[in-house]
């Protein structure tokens, strides 16, 4: 859906405003120092207990607030669903795990923004940028997960995909967060999509932002 050329584009316009900004990429998830349990859980097991999570975002949340950042926007960081379902995890234990979450991330006031849309176009989309093996490569590894509905294709992919944004969305909407929710994020121009979020998040301003 472009999440992370938005975080870019959210970086440089929430800099340009005056604010001191931490761009969390995705690809920093399991090399910062505060998410160093969850890269060694990983590591030796290719998962990761709700508990070692919770921990991690409490060291993470402890460091945004001793480094005297206005913001950070995370790419992919928080609510950690995707990773939740792949585990097996059912909707009960994500709603706990929100709570405390939730409860962790008070100090920082969360705010996600979820950019929505058709997820069989943004799959093809993006075996058009990164070339057809990649969407072979995706499927596998959703497969390899005890996600439910099971993935065997890219149809069985896009249902699985309809499921992740029903519970991530529902977890959020039952917590205090802020959302911010893009509409047709898939048939949008990028410059669009940074307007759109722009707008949601003005009221925001000075909070932690993860868009999702």
């Amino acid at each position: 859906m472009g999440k992370s050329t938005l975080c870019g584009g959210l970086s440089r316009w929430l800099a340009d405003a005056g604010l001191r900004v931490d761009h969390f990429r995705e690809e920093e998830v399991l090399t910062r120092p505060q998410f160093a349990a969850v890269a060694e859980a990983f590591k030796a097991t290719g998962a990761v207990d709700v508990e070692t999570l919770i921990a991690s975002t409490a060291k993470f949340v402890d460091s945004v607030l001793a480094s005297g950042d206005d913001v950070v926007i995370a790419d992919a960081l928080v609510p950690f669903v995707p990773t939740l379902l792949a585990m097996g995890h059912g909707e009960e234990t994500i709603d706990a795990f929100m709570a405390d979450l939730t409860e962790v991330l008070a100090p920082v006031c969360p705010v996600m923004v979820f950019l929505d849309g058709n997820a069989e176009v943004a799959l093809f989309r993006a075996a058009r940028r990164d070339g057809e093996q990649w969407l072979d490569w995706y499927v596998r590894k959703l497969a390899r997960y005890e996600v439910s509905p099971r993935v065997t294709d890219v149809p069985s992919a896009v249902r699985y995909l309809l499921r992740e944004r029903a519970v991530t969305l529902g977890a959020v909407g039952r917590k205090d967060w802020g959302l911010v929710v893009i509409e047709r994020a898939d048939e949008l121009p990028q410059g669009e999509v940074l307007r759109v979020a722009q707008r949601g998040l003005r009221p925001w301003l000075g909070r932690t932002v993860t868009p999702g």
